[in-house]
């Protein structure tokens, strides 16, 4: 027993091999002839954008192509794929010798996550039963966006700790957990989540914290050096953040119903992320003795509203709700960037190199309680009856529900979120826990060097970076005097 324990504990410390020369093509082929495959068995136009829309037009009575859904969700979706592929890439590129794994590997695992997306959302949304077909339009594009985009909020816990095989492995698991879980949320307890505060940031950030967690390295100290970021990655990095910042809007209304409910989602979005920006400022100069302000919490803290507002997006939550909602997620994202990163780190060892915890987790758990509670506080004479049916859709099955009832089950779709990121992360991490993925030392972590090919002169000056402070860094935080800051502990007694 005890040669067995040895033989285990030795195959799993074994020496890092990055070399994936071998296996990174072998997945990208074959995981992408396996998506040609299912695509010809399955993935068909849909009725809008096959070539008989003529004669749909003609049996509906459709007197010109502009009430093609094309063209009420192409814009919607044209935000949401920048936000996918532009805002998460270069949000991630604080790290200032990690840029190319931050956008390189977003782009590689968002191409393949929305292929698979398309099929496991199909087979679970939209499969005929009667032809055994997935018919797709643009609405499917922009649900395969957002399926996508748990899977990059999950990459930012294991930022520069992972290989590429890594997080392809991460991005199958993580859209098929998706594709169930939002299936048990919208469908069986027919919660409502538009902007996807339960579904998509709730899951994805605890998928990505339970993945870091078993994944974590007690030396990870040894690449220290490589951890923060200098002022050039931080610029490149506020750049992702205000074209997430813009687009939030498109991505909390583009699938909501047309009319009232989607230009209702874009107000209380666009209200709630300024309200958010001022109070985010207001905390990060408060935690400095001297005022100064940290780039960390401006460039995460200030888009937590609008992953809280999500869920009650195209709710009567009212303009000035909106603000009260991103007044707190400013200040309660901030305060975990101060308090909870450190105690995630030091007590639980989660080492979340992004702090997904604090811009996506936590809010997204805040917004699964504001959607819960705006539902249950739903009255007929502010949304009207009709009003009431169509935002709830009080329909089929469901026409008999209660406000009450709604609420309750918002609730049980947060918990359902929760479940499916912890207890499916903590699986999937321990089979991305194998040596077998080539994932990088401790001493090699954080560095484009490891995976990509470097600029000459880059490489020339790579032995000569000194250490430098810890500056803005997002996983490892400064260490601070209590006396240096105005959140002491004798501070907060007096």
């Amino acid at each position: 027993m005890g040669n067995c324990s040895q033989g285990c504990k030795d195959y799993f410390s074994r020496q890092k091999n990055t070399n994936i020369r071998l296996t990174l093509p072998v997945v990208c082929f074959v995981w992408q002839i396996a998506m040609i495959i299912l695509f010809g068995v399955f993935i068909r136009y849909d009725e809008e954008s096959d070539t008989h829309w003529v004669e749909t037009k003609a049996h509906d009575n459709i007197t010109s192509d502009i009430e093609n859904d094309f063209y009420f969700r192409y814009p919607s979706f044209q935000d949401v794929h920048v936000m996918i592929f532009v805002g998460f890439g270069f949000l991630m590129t604080f790290l200032k010798r990690y840029s190319f794994g931050a956008v390189g590997f977003n782009f590689l695992i968002a191409s393949f996550g929305l292929q698979w997306a398309l099929l496991m959302q199909g087979w679970f949304h939209s499969l005929d039963p009667q032809t055994g077909k997935i018919f797709i339009g643009v609405e499917s594009l922009i649900n395969a966006d957002f399926c996508v985009a748990g899977c990059l909020i999950a990459y930012g816990a294991v930022l520069g700790k992972v290989s590429p095989v890594q997080l392809l492995v991460m991005t199958l698991f993580g859209v098929t957990l998706f594709a169930v879980e939002e299936y048990i949320i919208l469908n069986l307890l027919h919660a409502r989540d538009a902007g996807g505060s339960m579904v998509i940031h709730t899951f994805g950030g605890y998928y990505g914290l339970a993945i870091s967690r078993v994944l974590y390295r007690p030396n990870l100290h040894q690449s220290k050096r490589m951890q923060g970021s200098v002022y050039h990655s931080d610029t490149f990095a506020m750049i992702g953040t205000l074209f997430l910042w813009m687009f939030w809007p498109s991505f909390n209304s583009a699938i909501t119903d047309h009319g009232d409910g989607q230009h209702r989602a874009v107000i209380n979005t666009y209200l709630c992320l300024a309200s958010t920006v001022l109070t985010t400022v207001a905390i990060s100069s408060l935690s400095q003795k001297t005022g100064k302000l940290d780039m960390v919490h401006i460039q995460n803290s200030t888009l937590a509203g609008g992953v809280a507002l999500g869920t009650a997006a195209e709710f009567m939550i009212s303009p000035y709700g909106a603000l009260i909602v991103g007044f707190f997620c400013g200040i309660i994202s901030t305060m975990g960037y101060i308090f909870i990163s450190p105690f995630l780190e030091k007590t639980l060892k989660i080492q979340d190199t992004c702090g997904i915890h604090n811009l996506h987790a936590m809010p997204g758990v805040i917004g699964g309680i504001v959607g819960a509670i705006t539902a249950a506080a739903a009255s007929e004479s502010v949304y009207g009856k009709q009003g009431l049916i169509n935002t709830f859709d009080f329909t089929g099955d469901f026409k008999d529900r209660t406000v009450l009832t709604q609420g309750g089950y918002q609730a049980a779709g947060m918990c359902v979120s929760i479940v499916f990121g912890v207890v499916g992360g903590a699986i999937v991490g321990s089979i991305l826990k194998l040596p077998i993925w080539g994932d990088p030392a401790d001493e090699n972590c954080f560095d484009d060097e490891v995976y990509w090919e470097l600029p000459d002169e880059e490489e020339e000056h790579q032995e000569s970076i000194p250490p430098i402070l810890e500056y803005n860094n997002h996983m490892i935080h400064k260490q601070q005097d209590l006396s240096e800051s105005n959140f002491s502990v004798e501070h907060c007694e007096s």
